[in-house]
This record gives C-alpha cells, sequence and structure tokens, in this order.
C-alpha cells in the first residue's frame, strides 16, 4: 500500500504543479479554460486501465495461457514444483502463491496484484528442457519478482505514463488547435486538435513505452540476483539463463501484458521488457551476495 501510495501522490503532485506553472502562464487562455478538467480526465483515463489490468492479472493469465493450477499435487514433479514454489516463499517472506502449469515452450511467470496471493506458472517446455536446479533458479528468478511487488510497480509506471501521454498529447494539441484559429473563432475542437493530439499520442506513447521497457529491464536483473540470494549461489541462474538464450521458442507466445513478466522476454531492443541474456550473465558473475 505505500507503494501505491507513493506513486498516486507523486504523479498528483507532478499534475498540480503543471496546473499551477500553466495556469501562472496563461497558458489555459489557449486551451479553452479546460487545463483542470484535462487533468483530471489524464488521471483517471492513465490509471484506469492499468489498475484494471493489475487486479484482473491472475485471472487473465490463467484464461490466456491455460494455466492448470495445483489444488492438490498429481504426481512427484508436481509436488516438487510446489515445495520449491512454497520453500522460497518461506525464505522471501511471503504469503504462498498459487501455483500452475501450462503447456508451452520453455518460459515461466508471476502476476498478481498483491504480493501475498500472487500466481507463479511454469511451462511444460521449461520442465522438460532443464534441470530441477535450473527450474529451481527460474522459480527463484519469479518469486523475487513477487516478493519485490514488481507486478504492482510495473503497473503503476505504466499508469504514470499513460497519464502523461493522454495529457501531454491533448494539452499540446489544444495549443496548437488554438494556434490555428482565426481571431474571434470559436466552437468546438478542429482539425488542429484531432491531427495533432493523434500523432503525438503516438510519439509520446514510443517514448512513455522506452521508460517503461526500462524499468523492466532492471527489474529482471533484480529478479536475477533475487534468485542467487535464495539459491545461496549464482551458478544456477547462470545455467538456467545459459540455456534460455540457447533454445529459439517459435511455437507458443506469451500476451504482451505478461511478457514483462515471464523469465524470457522479447527480443526488441528500446522497448525490450529483458536485458539481452548475455548482460543478465555477465551481471550474475559479478553477483556478491
Amino acid at each position: 500500500m505505500k507503494r501505491i501510495a507513493l506513486f498516486v501522490l507523486t504523479n498528483l503532485a507532478v499534475m498540480v504543479v503543471v496546473g499551477i506553472v500553466a495556469s501562472l502562464l496563461g497558458v489555459g487562455n489557449y486551451t479553452g479554460g479546460n487545463v483542470l478538467p484535462l487533468m483530471v480526465f489524464s488521471l483517471v483515463a492513465g490509471f484506469a486501465g492499468a489498475i484494471i489490468s493489475l487486479l484482473m492479472s491472475k485471472f487473465a493469465a490463467k484464461m490466456s495461457m491455460g494455466v492448470r493450477v495445483i489444488e492438490q499435487p498429481g504426481n512427484a514433479d508436481e509436488a516438487w514444483i510446489v515445495e520449491t514454489v512454497r520453500k522460497f516463499a518461506d525464505k522471501a517472506g511471503i504469503g504462498m502463491p498459487e501455483v500452475g502449469i501450462y503447456e508451452g515452450e520453455p518460459n515461466a511467470f508471476a502476476t498478481g496484484a498483491f504480493r501475498n496471493s500472487a500466481l507463479v506458472a511454469v511451462s511444460t517446455g521449461l520442465l522438460r528442457g532443464m534441470t530441477r536446479e535450473e527450474v529451481e533458479a527460474v522459480i527463484g528468478h519469479e518469486i523475487t519478482h513477487v516478493a519485490n511487488g514488481d507486478m504492482v510497480t510495473m503497473a503503476l509506471i505504466q499508469g504514470v505514463m499513460n497519464t502523461f501521454v493522454v495529457f501531454a498529447s491533448r494539452f499540446i494539441g489544444s495549443l496548437v488547435d488554438g494556434a490555428l484559429r482565426r481571431d474571434g473563432e470559436r466552437g468546438g475542437p478542429g482539425i488542429g486538435y484531432f491531427v495533432s493530439t493523434m500523432v503525438l499520442q503516438v510519439v509520446f506513447g514510443f517514448l512513455a513505452g522506452m521508460v517503461v521497457a526500462w524499468f523492466s529491464r532492471q527489474r529482471e536483473f533484480r529478479a536475477d540476483h533475487g534468485s542467487a540470494r535464495l539459491m545461496g549461489q549464482p551458478a544456477s541462474m547462470i545455467n538456467a539463463l545459459a540455456r534460455l538464450g540457447g533454445m529459439h521458442a517459435e511455437g507458443q507466445q506469451m500476451p504482451q501484458s505478461l511478457q514483462a513478466m515471464g523469465i524470457v522476454g522479447g527480443i526488441g531492443k528500446l522497448l525490450a521488457s529483458h536485458p539481452p541474456m548475455e548482460e543478465r550473465i555477465a551481471a550474475l558473475k559479478n553477483f556478491q551476495g
């Protein structure tokens, strides 16, 4: 709750400052005096989707990935997975997450709005393609995501970015529209507003995506180190990453909303949710505990 309160208050404070500066500079005169309603709209529009997605994340993950939650282990492998998650959850000081398995290429993910009631799921491909020690390291990585509250953090960062994309694109669009109007001309938003807002929303959305992706990559390094601490050594996580780096998954892909919470992400550059495997391995080799 402290994390949520801090992000919300920070966002509100920045928006208030923007509103005050705009008023002092008389910018509202060029936007029809609608700065305050625009700020409120931007906050609601920016955070609503992110918060709703976060609250629905476990349900959405189960449906989209076909996750089967292990209510009662049906074999030795399932029993081992559940006990491994339980062991690491206890070490990390969080509540026992739901544990699930899904059919797919080698991957795993954690999701959920609350650190004490999350979901950790591993793919059948991961279980088939890795040693138990490597799977254990991957589970430790996902448990660290939960313990660090990464799902909440990423949702809030996305909400902040959404807010500024909505506000900045419409605010600047209003300025452009006002500059294009003839003296004394009134009425609703003109073509200048709609065109500039659409273009700016794409541009700012791309820039916001870069910021979110950067935070996601830093979070991956921390989760790798967290796994090494839970395992007591970094070798297992290094081996797991090296093996994953050599696997070319061409089958089932995670939905974009879950890629940032998986052990393996996309292969983009500035918009990649995960750092390159070689960078993660290099960071772990320098790990001091």
